[in-house]
């Protein structure tokens, strides 16, 4: 099981995280699991002061692979590199160390964003590498908004079922009451 932290970022809020194991294998798992099975219901890309990038996948991935260590998912008409494994460069053109362990994602964390009562409002995966810049954050669906990003009047549970599946088998941690608990969504943390 693993145990969560609380903390406080400034333009966050309030946020519940739990860590996530960053080898390559878990992470590739991760997010072929993502990309394969709910690339219809989340919502992706960098989340950085000043910018979010609300990415909607347009079709499943035409193809996930893996070279010197960069996944790279590819929806046809465009696709992302992120490097999540060993990355060495070419013979030409080599990787320092340095900058392979900059380039590699180094922390990644499943987390939901908690209003001032405690209650979850938002729940998401966040991924950054060795210099603890954000690399790309997924947005799990959300019990308070619809596909189409309308506030809904009643919360929609079943919308949990992504985070329920992604804490049980990669941080071995069952479902609990806790997600249930808010009332609507609430921007900011009040």
């Amino acid at each position: 099981m693993t145990n969560s932290q609380i903390v406080e970022e400034e333009g966050m809020g309030k946020l519940e995280i739990f860590p996530l194991d960053t080898s390559e294998e878990t992470l590739l798992d991760i997010l072929t699991n993502v990309f394969e099975n709910y690339w219809d219901k989340v919502v992706f890309g960098p989340l950085v002061q000043g910018a979010v990038f609300e990415i909607h996948a347009p079709n499943a991935p035409t193809r996930i692979n893996m070279l010197d260590g960069y996944l790279t998912v590819n929806f046809g008409s465009w696709h992302f590199h992120m490097c999540i494994g060993h990355h060495k460069g070419n013979r030409t053109n080599p990787t320092s160390p340095e900058l392979a362990h900059h380039r590699r994602c180094q922390r990644a964390e499943m987390y939901r964003i908690l209003n001032s009562d405690g209650s979850p409002r938002s729940w998401g995966m966040r991924f950054y590498n060795g210099k603890n810049e954000q690399m790309m954050t997924v947005f799990f669906p959300n019990p308070f908004i619809s596909d189409e990003e309308r506030i809904l009047k009643n919360p929609d549970w079943t919308r949990l079922a992504m985070w329920d599946e992604f804490r049980r088998k990669y941080l071995s941690m069952e479902p609990e009451p806790l997600d249930q608990a808010g009332t609507r969504f609430r921007c900011g943390g009040h």
